[in-house]
């Protein structure tokens, strides 16, 4: 099985930008989670996603460079997180890997990192 920190030298940042690019472009229309992103910042969401992925995936670290440590969870706090929105974004994530072509010995690697990172966003019970 591929590690984690080796996904981007497997399939590219390329590929993993347009799987966030895909991503974002449901998440502008989706009802339960694309109210909670910044209306007038869609560019820079999507730009700190892709850069985190990359970076966490073993690419450049232009994550840390611009944002300096994820803080993650911090980060989402001010965000009201629970289980819809968790499986709401998993769902579109999944298909953004589909729709852009993440290869199969790749997406279950990424699908079980999205859902413990997406699990640890939760600050809500329900």
């Amino acid at each position: 099985m591929i590690d984690l920190n080796e996904i981007c030298a497997h399939v590219g940042e390329a590929k993993l930008r347009a799987m966030v690019a895909a991503f974002y472009a449901e998440v502008r229309e989706d009802d339960v989670i694309g109210p909670l992103y910044p209306q007038d910042d869609w560019m820079g969401a999507e730009k700190r996603l892709a850069d985190f992925l990359v970076y966490r995936l073993g690419g450049p670290q232009t994550y840390l460079e611009e944002r300096g440590h994820p803080r993650l969870r911090m980060r989402h706090m001010p965000f009201s997180i629970g289980l819809a929105e968790m499986d709401r974004w998993l769902e579109i994530m999944g298909r953004a890997m589909r729709t852009a072509a993440i290869p199969d010995d790749v997406a279950p690697v990424l699908a079980s990192f999205f859902a413990q990172v997406a699990d640890q966003m939760r600050n809500r019970a329900h």
